[in-house]
């Protein structure tokens, strides 16, 4: 299971939410493993039923004002309670003045409270953000990473089947490099995101020139940070002509995180314009979206001739 540390949240959403640690600072490996953010008015009021464990846990103007209407006995009453719980961590929104109440329990069950400027709204926005790229389920996979016409293009193939060429010729006329190699993918409200890793970030390997960087050699148009994966394209060096697709009427899925895309096997021959033929599937893909898929349309047309009567003239007795 995936997980970040309230550490981590604190030191990666710094800068943004301008974070400070006001107790808890034992608490500060904490686990969170959930992406949404629980706002807990009912659990002030007592009730802790759907208060789910290693969640960030936020504190609004609506709960510090009703914390204010209680009793010094019912204050501690409810939030004892409600610290007993697995909470990962509180964040407290808008400075406002964490009740003494909440630091005490936070210090004695190692529960970290977080502190910013930013108000609810925008705080669980940013949060919910960051922990949703965090804790989404991943993979890496050896291949580049294309966008083509808007089209998330995933080339897969065995080493040398040309894939990072044919990536070199499509950023020369224009389209962009994601990733070259080694394709992080992120799966994020059912769409698969992909991206390269920190170390190889707009480099390229390319066979007799070694290591090359796109960004400085095609400028900033020619490079993307991330990309929804659209396509996957496998080149083939050793395809057999046999099980070639010729007419594109059987639609092929590859599946990534149990996710299912379209996918296309192309043969890598000598004097076949691979780039082209990629640049077109991206092409073909838009097409389909709209509702326009080539090979149906001349089944269609021919299963329609086929079906046409013949008048046929009869011969003369």
């Amino acid at each position: 299971m995936s997980q970040v540390h309230v550490e981590n949240l604190l030191h990666d959403l710094a800068p943004s939410l301008k974070l400070e640690i006001m107790a808890g600072q034992q608490g500060i490996r904490n686990r969170i493993t959930h992406p949404r953010i629980q706002k807990h008015g009912l659990a002030l009021a007592g009730f802790l039923e759907f208060i789910h464990p290693q969640r960030v846990q936020v504190l609004g103007k609506t709960e510090v004002s009703y914390l204010r209407t209680l009793s010094a006995a019912q204050k501690r009453e409810r939030l004892g309670k409600f610290c007993e719980l697995p909470i990962a961590c509180f964040v407290v929104t808008s400075s406002l003045t964490v009740p003494e109440e909440l630091l005490e329990f936070a210090e004695q069950f190692k529960i970290p409270v977080l502190r910013t400027p930013v108000e609810s709204s925008e705080c669980i926005a940013a949060l919910g953000n960051y922990l949703e790229r965090k804790l989404a389920p991943q993979t890496s996979i050896h291949g580049v990473l294309m966008d083509i016409y808007g089209v998330g293009v995933l080339l897969l193939g065995k080493s040398g089947s040309g894939k990072s060429e044919s990536a070199l010729h499509l950023v020369s006329k224009g389209h962009r490099l994601v990733a070259d190699d080694i394709v992080e993918v992120r799966k994020i409200r059912g769409e698969l995101i992909g991206q390269g890793g920190d170390l190889l970030k707009h480099n390229m390997e390319i066979r007799g020139l070694g290591i090359i960087n796109v960004k400085d050699l095609f400028g900033v148009a020619a490079i993307q940070d991330s990309k929804t994966i659209d396509l996957v394209i496998q080149l083939e060096s050793e395809a057999d002509p046999q099980d070639e697709e010729r007419l594109g009427l059987d639609e092929e899925k590859y599946e990534i995180l149990e996710v299912s895309l379209p996918y296309l096997r192309t043969p890598v021959r000598p004097g076949r314009n691979i780039p082209t033929i990629i640049e077109v599937a991206a092409r073909t893909h838009l097409l389909k979206l709209m509702g326009y898929h080539s090979a149906q349309e001349v089944d269609k047309k021919l299963m329609a001739q086929l079906l046409e009567p013949r008048n046929d003239p009869r011969p003369e007795d």
